[in-house]
């Protein structure tokens, strides 16, 4: 298929596009994609085993968006910096050493470094004021360019299983930020070993696929015990590689370690002696009549769900919803976790009444102690009130009260923002039940 498009492409066939997505197999880049500079925005290059980009890269003066994923590169190109639109770049697991400041393109907005061997990035990154989404995990980063204080976009930041000491205290200070994962670096230390149940692989008999998110697919399956009724369980398999949340094992340490709760989805046990080694937990079975709540962000959307537009929510709903994500941070923090991914595509409902679980423990960390913590669990209640926002929204509400919340929970100012125990006691006087 890659020397069908090569073949296209020199013919003149994809004179006009917009965007353009190879398939695994090129060893050189095709000059020809240069022919598009007047249209192409999108262009994919992942899998091939690419290392460098032309000098004159940047006549693709219109392209936004450029994935090179699974290539060769050990230095981010620095003629990235040529291209004046580019706002999202997606470098992950190309064994990255080096990124340049001159190769961080003007209007850069989403960026995806995950899973490289980079030990520094450079100053100029916070020099970009567009930045909305940075995507670190799996690198050998001991700290953060200081210059990342003033980035005033920054809502989204994955910094899990570097070498990191400290979190930089500008961190959670920043404006916007709302969602971060910091698991498996040096400072959080190791968890703490869990007392739980092991179910053993044989007692198992999986069923159905019911869902698949990066760190692993989730089963529908049966659970044997012995001369006892089976029960219905879901059965969640980790895929065994680094996510750009984060480590498997602490996705799966988190779960855990987050006990029962009638707003999370909760684990019954972790599996033990699977064929091939993989890690997997046993979940409680939801009603097949529950759905995501959202959509994950779209490459426009960078960092906000893309809700399904049929989609109307009575108000009374919509705080239901609202307040099961809050009961279920208020329990988390409680217990000295950060979600660090509360969206409304981690959300499952029951698609009527509002009852609803936090599901998807990818991105979450250990909170730390005394303030740095504190300032944290604000970080999430800014990801608390963008939810609210949404529901809100879907619910037709314009003013009152519930705006009011909003607005007091994603100001810029993180320690003016209420806690969960305050915004629980909000949400409780007004609907006891």
């Amino acid at each position: 298929m890659t020397q069908s498009l090569l073949d296209a492409l020199r013919r003149g066939d994809c004179a006009g596009a917009r965007e353009l997505r190879f398939p695994p197999g090129l060893t050189e880049f095709p000059r020809e994609i240069l022919a598009l500079a007047d249209t192409l925005e999108l262009l994919d290059l992942s899998g091939s085993a690419l290392s460098t980009l032309p000098d004159d890269f940047g006549r693709l003066r219109k392209l936004r968006v450029l994935f090179c994923s699974g290539n060769r590169f050990t230095r981010l190109p620095p003629v990235l910096g040529d291209c004046p639109a580019l706002s999202q770049v997606g470098f992950r697991a190309t064994g990255l050493v080096e990124v340049p400041g001159e190769a961080l393109p003007p209007a850069l907005r989403w960026l995806t470094l995950t899973d490289n061997r980079m030990a520094r990035l450079p100053d100029a990154i916070g020099a970009r004021p567009l930045l909305q989404k940075l995507m670190l995990s799996g690198n050998a980063l001991p700290s953060l360019p200081e210059s990342l204080a003033n980035a005033p976009n920054l809502e989204l930041v994955r910094l899990a299983a570097n070498r990191l000491e400290a979190l930089p205290p500008w961190l959670s200070a920043l404006p916007r930020l709302a969602w971060t994962s910091f698991a498996g670096n040096p400072f959080e230390g190791e968890p703490v070993p869990l007392v739980v149940p092991c179910v053993p692989w044989g007692d198992l008999e999986p069923g159905a696929l019911l869902g698949e998110g990066t760190s692993g697919r989730v089963y529908r399956a049966l659970r044997h015990r012995g001369d006892a009724a089976s029960e219905a369980v879901a059965l969640k398999l980790f895929k065994g590689t680094m996510t750009s949340d984060g480590l498997p094992e602490r996705e799966m340490a988190a779960c855990l370690a987050a006990g029962a709760h009638p707003n999370l989805t909760g684990a019954l046990g972790r599996i033990a002696d699977h064929p091939q080694g993989a890690l997997g937990l046993v979940m409680p079975l939801l009603p097949a009549d529950w759905r995501v709540l959202a959509g994950p962000p779209s490459l426009a959307s960078c960092s906000r769900d893309v809700y399904d537009p049929a989609l109307a929510l009575a108000p009374d709903v919509a705080l239901r919803i609202a307040r099961g994500a809050a009961e279920a941070c208020a329990h988390l923090h409680a217990r000295g976790i950060l979600h660090g991914d509360l969206y409304g595509h981690n959300l499952l409902w029951d698609g009527a009444r509002g009852a609803a679980v936090v599901s998807d423990f990818g991105a979450a960390s250990t909170l730390p102690e005394g303030p740095a913590g504190a300032a944290l669990r604000r970080v999430e209640v800014r990801a608390w009130g963008l939810l609210l926002g949404e529901l809100l929204a879907l619910a037709g509400v314009e003013a009152g009260p519930w705006r009011a919340l909003e607005r007091a929970c994603t100001q810029p100012v993180v320690p003016e923002r209420p806690d969960f125990a305050e915004i629980l006691s909000v949400l409780r006087a007004a609907s006891p039940a």
